[in-house]
């Protein structure tokens, strides 16, 4: 483990914003800390990245481990170019002054490297937002909702950079988001609420425990069909319709199969991080 966190705590006065959490993350891993607002998530990373002092509880860093964040709010200079913002951060790293040209390739910032941090459009800022965050070629990097804001497109462009960090470097990569779905690209996955882990394990380790499929039947013989289906598989009818809730997509097969003679058509869609995490932290708005 790169990172090991056990019982961490953050106390203020009366409020408990984050209750004994346990982490462990792997090198070279993508783990996604994942929570309603107000959950303690970035409490968390503020934590574990040093800007807060826990109240209780330890961490524990493999030895030398550099680490940078991306936080929610650019700390760049708006009036400055996007050579100007990265040629300054990078005299505070002497060896990395060599490495600046490499990295402006790598992260794509040679379209706009001489407009002005302000002209820039949301998913360049977070490209130079991201740049300035590996100038210290950190083993970790922290990302405070990196995608907030972004269009669908920009949003799977700062994705596919960050596996390509990743994969080629083998980066530790941290991060919360609000795009749940996003977390199906993380290797381990913690919903907290209330300042607790509620659910930890892979994206599809929390699907199967919490999330729930749906097959969606269109028949010629509703009422037929709802008698023939076992009870064990929870199935209802709405008119024409029978909704049944399989365990996977090999019980969602065997009922196509068993039952064809009665089926017009048919949708099937596996439960989502989205089932799983409202079903975890319940659906009021908050």
């Amino acid at each position: 483990m790169i990172i090991q966190a056990t019982g961490l705590t953050k106390a203020y006065q009366s409020k408990v914003a984050v209750n004994h959490i346990d982490l462990a993350v792997e090198r070279g891993s993508l783990t996604a800390l994942l929570g309603p607002n107000g959950a303690g998530k970035t409490t968390t990373m503020s934590m574990l990245t040093g800007l807060l002092t826990p109240t209780a509880g330890t961490i524990q860093m493999t030895s030398d481990t550099k680490i940078s964040m991306v936080f929610q709010q650019s700390i760049l200079d708006d009036q400055l170019t996007v050579k100007e913002n990265i040629m300054i951060r990078s005299r505070f790293y002497q060896q990395a002054v060599h490495e600046i040209d490499a990295l402006i390739e790598k992260v794509g910032l040679n379209d706009f490297i001489n407009q002005k941090y302000s002209s820039l459009s949301g998913g360049q800022r977070r490209r130079v937002d991201i740049a300035r965050a590996l100038i210290n070629q950190p083993d970790v990097l922290f990302l405070d909702e990196p995608t907030t804001g972004l269009d669908i497109q920009t949003r799977s462009a700062i994705w596919n950079l960050l596996h390509s960090l990743q994969h080629d470097t083998r980066l530790t990569i941290i991060l919360t988001t609000h795009y749940l779905e996003e977390a199906d690209n993380a290797d381990e996955v913690y919903i907290i609420d209330h300042g607790k882990v509620i659910a930890s394990g892979s994206a599809a380790k929390i699907k199967n425990d919490y999330a729930t499929n749906r097959l969606t039947i269109i028949t010629n013989d509703a009422q037929q069909l709802m008698k023939l289906i076992p009870e064990r598989i929870p199935h209802t009818q709405d008119n024409q319709k029978v909704i049944c809730l399989p365990a996977d997509t090999q019980a969602a097969l065997n009922l196509l199969e068993k039952y064809r003679q009665y089926i017009v058509t048919f949708d099937y869609q596996n439960g989502t991080i989205d089932d799983a995490f409202l079903k975890l932290t319940g659906r009021e708005m908050r």
